[in-house]
């Protein structure tokens, strides 16, 4: 085998020393710096998206804190609003509410005035139809005619007047 011959080790010596430096070269001088751009650059990117991340974070935050606020105003006017129809509806309610007691008070008052002038002209009917019953029974069960002014005496002192 070459590789172990002594004769040849100079030259491989040689050989691998040329090849290291200039592979040391290539590397050091162009894949490192580019290498070192590559990750420099990512890590500046993170760097900006993290600032652009918490600055958008902050804006979040404002604007949610903003919303908060606007919805609590809205609550507070609809509660607001709310409350000022109940009140306006309930004055109307009531308003209404009382008319129509008003009215119909005056339609219990005048179906009572009715009512209590039937009655009385129900009575007089009542005391006229037993006036003249109770003179047609004596007339029958005495054999004789009773007057109208004696007979309603005689119902007028049976109903207790």
């Amino acid at each position: 085998m070459p590789q172990l011959d002594v004769n040849t080790w100079p030259p491989q010596l040689f050989w691998l020393a040329v090849t290291f430096l200039v592979l040391y070269f290539i590397i050091s001088k162009i894949v490192i710096p580019r290498t070192g751009g590559v990750i420099e650059g990512r890590k500046n990117q993170i760097d900006s998206d993290l600032v652009a991340a918490q600055r958008f974070k902050a804006d979040t935050d404002k604007a949610v804190a903003e919303y908060e606020k606007a919805l609590a105003e809205a609550r507070g006017k609809a509660h607001a609003i709310a409350k000022d129809t109940r009140d306006k509806l309930s004055a109307e309610v009531d308003k209404e509410r009382s008319k129509l007691d008003g009215e119909l008070a005056a339609k219990i008052a005048q179906a009572e005035k009715t009512i209590q002038a039937a009655r009385t002209k129900a009575l007089t009917s009542v005391t006229a139809l037993a006036t003249e019953i109770a003179a047609e029974i004596v007339g029958q069960l005495a054999g004789t005619k009773v007057s109208s002014a004696d007979a309603a005496k005689a119902v007028a002192k049976a109903q207790g007047n």
